[in-house]
């Protein structure tokens, strides 16, 4: 939740902030390309090295720690940037110490659930997510409208409202990382083993010195990557450009396209800003009660039908925002994105961790990531380029490209293959029921 209010606030605000210092339309996607660019770099690195990680801490904890510390500092001095190239550096600290902080999380909970488990593991993690998003996506416009906080400043400077959203972010982000260091278990390289089968013999102790890593292994690793996790990349392509070209370009749109605005600095802008960090709430807040849905729908069909639905709602949604003239009627386009939302956060991990080996989860959900920033950075190298000259600075058909490139991704689902199934698998009461039958029989 409290990574989750990072993200959010970034997500909502950080083109808002760009275009207040100055940015122009096709620089926009640039000056995001810190983004993925640091997860394409930190989150397989963080995911090799928190595998041979213990720690009094445990083995996840400590990342999740030391990001949360590094990016509440980035939160609070984001806001307050004097000029573009120290907020593009911030929003480079940011996004790098979000991800030191969320790789492990997605590797915490595939070490501390069961195949039959995870599905509704990760719809939790979902749930949780969206908290956390809907309230910081939403605070600068409650701010203003609730709390009369401004909403406006002086030409080159960031609203009020927007500050104290980051630094009440950065509170939240810090505060519930500490809480979760400090409340959750974790399970010993033993333990897992156990847990997982496996012969106990070769497995180091807490107190003992992992290997050091070395490059030949990782090469290896990177050789044998499941057939299941080289399907889902395709997947999580298509769906990642739509998702960035969303946030790149939602703001840009809609003040100019249904709020009419022309000048950053100005009231009607800063409303339009506004309405899309309730946008982005909405969305988000929808994701949260899709969450518990989702999992209920699997079971009853299968993990792949509800990923491949829900992103084809979700990309026609995002296209049709091009079709909306009153800012009220875009929430009913949140309804399908934030569904998309959901199954992009669950699905896909509940689908690849069943494909993984338990030794090294994390060094592949590191891995998993590099499909996620790739269509980022392939977006902010091109949708600039594109918005300028094929669109004719029309930001609202890169919304348009965003929502087509969302059901596609649907469409690719189909050839996915799903190991691991929990339809076609035991249940861990079944399991254990079956162990107990056996038992008494021997």
């Amino acid at each position: 939740m409290g990574i989750q209010f990072g993200f959010g606030l970034q997500n909502a605000n950080v083109s808002r902030i760009f275009e207040t210092l100055g940015a122009s339309i096709d620089q926009i996607p640039i000056l995001w390309i810190a983004a993925p660019l640091t997860g394409l770099l930190v989150q397989p690195i963080i995911g090799y090295f928190s595998d041979r990680t213990w720690t009094p801490l445990g083995r996840r904890r400590p990342y999740f720690l030391f990001g949360a510390i590094a990016s509440s500092l980035a939160l609070v001095v984001m806001p307050y940037s004097p000029y573009l190239w120290v907020a593009a550096g911030m929003l480079w600290i940011l996004d790098a110490s979000i991800n030191v902080s969320m790789e492990p999380f997605r590797a915490l909970v595939a070490d501390n659930l069961p195949s039959d488990q995870r599905t509704e593991g990760f719809a939790v993690q979902t749930f949780f997510i969206g908290v956390g998003s809907v309230i910081a996506s939403a605070m600068p416009y409650v701010l203003s409208n609730v709390f009369n906080v401004a909403n406006t400043a002086p030409v080159g400077e960031v609203p009020p409202s927007v500050k104290i959203s980051f630094i009440c972010g950065a509170v939240v982000f810090l505060g519930s990382i500490l809480w979760t260091v400090y409340r959750t278990k974790e399970y010993s390289p033993k333990e897992l083993a156990i847990f997982n089968g496996e012969d106990i013999s070769d497995v180091k102790m807490a107190s003992e010195p992992e290997e050091k890593a070395s490059m030949k292994e990782i090469l290896t690793d990177l050789r044998a990557m499941p057939k299941t996790m080289m399907q889902l990349a395709l997947v999580q392509f298509f769906s990642w450009f739509a998702l960035f070209a969303m946030w790149i370009y939602t703001t840009s749109a809609v003040t100019s396209q249904i709020f009419g605005a022309t000048d950053s600095s100005s009231a009607l802008y800063n409303e339009g800003a506004d309405w899309v960090g309730l946008c982005f709430a909405a969305y988000n807040g929808i994701s949260a009660l899709a969450a518990f849905a989702l999992p209920w729908l699997a079971r009853r069909t299968s993990r792949k039908f509800v990923h491949s639905l829900s992103l084809i709602i979700g990309g026609i949604s995002l296209a049709t925002v091009s079709l909306v003239e009153s800012p009220n009627m875009l929430m009913l386009n949140m309804v399908g994105i934030g569904l998309a939302w959901a199954s992009i956060l669950c699905m896909p991990y509940a689908i690849l961790a069943g494909a993984l080996p338990a030794k090294k989860m994390g060094f592949y959900m590191g891995v998993f990531n590099f499909f996620i920033v790739l269509p980022q950075i392939l977006a902010a190298g091109i949708l600039g380029f594109f918005t300028r000259w094929a669109f004719n600075g029309d930001t609202m058909m890169a919304i348009v490209l965003g929502g087509a490139s969302m059901v596609f991704a649907g469409m690719l689902v189909v050839f996915v293959k799903d190991e691991d199934e929990p339809n076609k698998i035991p249940s861990a009461t079944q399991r254990s029921s079956t162990l107990k039958s056996q038992a008494t029989t021997a």
